[in-house]
């Protein structure tokens, strides 16, 4: 099967020019790795003042976890949506990504995580170089988080 920029966009919400990536190149239960080519276009949703700044290659990472998280489903339907819920430790090596003249290259790792919450490490390269890394937490069910007695929210009474 190939899972081509159409499969992706099947399987995340991201759609139109919000869907980065152009494919996955391999993936395993741990790990995944997408390419993408829209960093160099013009018409890129997250291009401010001409520029796509090299922040936005978490979209990308954001996305391939996304996917990551799609292929993994057992279950075949569509993955629960996520949001990025922290980010540790990332660091931009590049000051901006539209000037990468090859594809790049979007790796992440589960390095944890349960049914709610799961944590990756993520590395972004192009030119045979790194450009961005670092780790997120996605929450699946933020609404499941709550409800555990062991978790507290901001306000809430013991």
């Amino acid at each position: 099967m190939t899972f081509d920029r159409a499969w992706i966009a099947a399987h995340i919400p991201h759609q139109g020019s919000m869907c980065l990536l152009d494919g996955v190149l391999e993936w395993d239960d741990e790990r995944i790795v997408c390419h993408a080519d829209s960093h160099r276009a013009h018409d890129n949703p997250l291009r401010s003042h001409g520029c796509l700044h090299a922040a936005c290659g978490i979209e990308y990472a954001a996305q391939a976890m996304a996917v990551h998280g799609a292929l993994c489903n057992a279950a075949g339907g569509r993955p629960r949506a996520g949001f990025l819920a922290s980010l540790r430790s990332v660091e931009l090596l590049v000051d901006r990504l539209d000037d990468i003249a090859t594809p790049l290259n979007i790796a992440a790792q589960r390095q944890g995580g349960d049914r709610n919450s799961v944590l990756y490490g993520f590395v972004v390269s192009g030119t045979g170089a790194r450009l961005i890394e670092g780790r997120a937490a996605v929450i699946l069910d933020a609404a499941a988080l709550v409800a555990r007695p062991d978790v507290r929210t901001k306000g809430s009474t013991p």
